[in-house]
């Protein structure tokens, strides 16, 4: 009760601090910080009555979202309206004299890695240079100016047409003019406007080491054995202590790959789609429910935020629906003298589990102990495993999603905000402060900016989003005792 208080507060702070940030850009600004807010409405309505015990059923939860997502898409188009008739009144504007700052310098392209040191001057060849410059026009991108940055260089100017038909325009110039020796980058600088970087194509991801495939096999070996480990502690003896019962806890160890298999071969499928190359999964091994899932880098530039969106939502949905059908599955076949007893309060750790437990197995949530098909821990395990995966930090799936859809500063808010709220729910649960050092050590950065980093996905997508964040929340969240016991869970 007090940790979902203090979430709340959070996000009224942090919706008060965009509105401060917001009101300098006039308009734009109100109207973009406006869908921040109509994206978190339904979420501090629903969570704020949750937490004085009001429970919100599944119609109300439906016309929250529908009605979130109907001003959403229409916000959408008053900016993209807004946004065209301020590019159809815009005039180039005058070279500047002096250099900007090295702030503005870097902003465009935020890396993983850490912000290399801007050079003094452009190490492009000047021959290259020369015919980097060529490419601009009117009709495109008027420059106005030319910055050296990192291995490359930024070309300050005015966006002259529609930002994707302009971005594959200056790169298919480019590259009839440079081949394949270099990459252009439409992005968005520190003023919010629009600005090309061409950086050579030296600098783009790198593919797996062997090392890295090494590191990636040590790793699937670790997260077989805490998988039987799990499954052996759920059938009550420990594996270390008693290994020849290894078979009683291999069909836990074979859910749970088809969980994780489901979830990559999703990302594989939408990647091997749009021709983007991914490095192999990196398990996260995790004694507690055999493992948090992988870590995957992409091995591609990726042409725009569509693209990434679409990548990182496959592997949630694949291993979402998955471990859903096999969650109610598992209650379908439950009966009494099922093999698993576990207590009627274990339901009371999760909104939807608990909600969906309510509408099959019904009053047998009252008993003391209720019987269980294995396929219920099993599927009930992967939607944890799916959910941790949707957080919206770094560069994990949720993560990804958030930068796709709201771009980058939105993105670099909800990390930190993700963050403190799992620093609190430690305080109750260690396994949050596990997770939050995985985010920190290996997640916590964004990803690197697409090709075309400016246009934004659909609003299909984005209300994609909001559902995918939303039911990865109601995964995570446990029911009040209140409201548990107002729904009849619980002894």
């Amino acid at each position: 009760m007090v940790i979902t208080g203090l979430i709340l507060l959070a996000a009224i702070a942090i919706l008060v601090w965009g509105y401060r940030r917001a009101s300098p850009y006039g308009t734009v600004g109100i109207l973009a910080w406006l869908q921040s807010v109509v994206l978190m409405a339904p979420w501090l309505l629903f969570f704020g009555l949750f937490a004085l015990g009001v429970y919100v059923n599944l119609a109300g939860v439906l016309l929250l979202l529908l009605g979130s997502t109907g001003l959403y898409i229409y916000i959408g188009r008053r900016l993209r309206a807004l946004g065209q008739d301020m590019l159809s009144t815009q005039r180039p504007a005058p070279a500047m004299d002096s250099a900007p700052e090295t702030t503005d310098r870097l902003e465009p392209l935020d890396q993983p890695t850490p912000a290399p040191t801007t050079p003094d001057t452009i190490v492009i060849p000047a021959e290259d240079l020369t015919q980097i410059e060529g490419i601009f026009g009117l009709d495109t991108y008027f420059r106005t100016e030319t910055i050296p940055y990192d291995q490359g260089a930024i070309f300050r100017g005015n966006l002259r047409g529609e930002p994707a038909a302009t971005q594959t325009k200056l790169a298919e110039r480019l590259q009839e003019r440079l081949g394949d020796r270099y990459r252009l980058f439409l992005v968005e600088n520190l003023e919010q406007k629009p600005t090309v970087v061409v950086l050579p194509a030296t600098a783009d991801p790198v593919k797996t080491t062997p090392a890295q495939w090494a590191l990636a096999g040590v790793l699937a070996i670790a997260t077989l054995f805490t998988g039987l480990e799990a499954g052996a502690i759920l059938q009550g003896f420990d594996l270390l202590q008693d290994f020849s019962r290894w078979r009683a806890a291999l069909p836990f160890l074979v859910a749970l790959l088809v969980i994780l298999l489901s979830h990559e071969a999703g990302h594989w499928i939408a990647a091997r789609r749009y021709g983007v190359r991914l490095s192999p999964p990196f398990l996260i091994p995790a004694w507690q429910i055999g493992a948090f899932g992988s870590l995957t880098r992409f091995e591609s530039l990726l042409p725009n935020r569509s693209v990434l969106f679409d990548i990182s939502l496959a592997g949630p949905a694949a291993g979402g629906i998955i471990s859903l059908a096999m969650l109610v599955g598992g209650l379908l076949l439950s009966h009494p003298g099922s093999a698993f007893q576990i207590p009627s309060g274990f339901f009371q750790g999760s909104v939807l589990i608990g909600a969906l437990a309510k509408v099959v197995l019904g009053s047998a949530l009252q008993e003391p102990l209720v019987d269980i098909h294995p396929l219920t821990i099993m599927g009930w395990l992967g939607l944890v495993i799916t959910a941790l995966n949707l957080m919206p930090a770094g560069q994990l799936d949720g993560g990804r999603m958030v930068q796709a859809i709201y771009g980058r500063k939105t993105a670099n808010r909800t990390t930190v905000f993700t963050l403190v709220v799992l620093a609190l729910v430690a305080l109750a649960n260690p396994l949050a402060l596990y997770w939050a050092g995985v985010i920190v050590i290996l997640q916590r950065t964004l990803e690197r900016p697409c090709l075309n980093d400016i246009s934004e996905p659909n609003d299909a997508r984005a209300a994609l989003g909001l559902l995918a964040l939303f039911l990865a929340l109601t995964v995570l969240l446990p029911l009040t005792p209140s409201l548990a016991g107002r729904l009849g869970i619980g002894a």
